[in-house]
């Protein structure tokens, strides 16, 4: 489950923010107040943070935004989020946000590499 929020976390745009502390170097933070505050030295830690944090598969009032974002964004043209809502189980709707999103993260990783290519090609021409 904690791989699977940290997914959805990174969809809905969560990330860590970065400052400067003149003896330990980059602080990695990230707050949701007055219910969570973690601190790391690295961005990889506070993202392992918040997907334990994180209630994706628990509560409809994290879910429910996930939803909205796949559905504004055009993310799920064959209704498959409307499938799961009809179930009205929270872990059928969480579940069909991370076969969408990790869709969406597949087409968009193949088309930079595309881009890639052809910018690489290009080049040499």
């Amino acid at each position: 489950m904690k791989n699977e929020n940290k997914l959805i976390a990174e969809f809905m745009g969560v990330h860590d923010e970065i400052s400067l502390d003149s003896i330990a170097g980059n602080i990695h933070s990230w707050c949701d107040a007055p219910f969570f505050y973690i601190t790391e030295d690295s961005k990889e830690k506070v993202m392992e943070g918040i997907a334990e944090y994180s209630k994706y598969h628990t509560s409809w009032d994290w879910l429910m935004p996930v939803v909205d974002k796949i559905e504004i964004e055009g993310f799920d043209p064959h209704g498959i989020i409307d499938n799961a809502l009809g179930s009205r189980e929270i872990e059928d709707v969480h579940d069909a946000c991370v076969t969408l999103i990790k869709a969406h993260n597949s087409e968009r990783n193949r088309w930079k590499e595309q881009t890639r290519i052809e910018e690489g090609l290009d080049h040499k021409g």
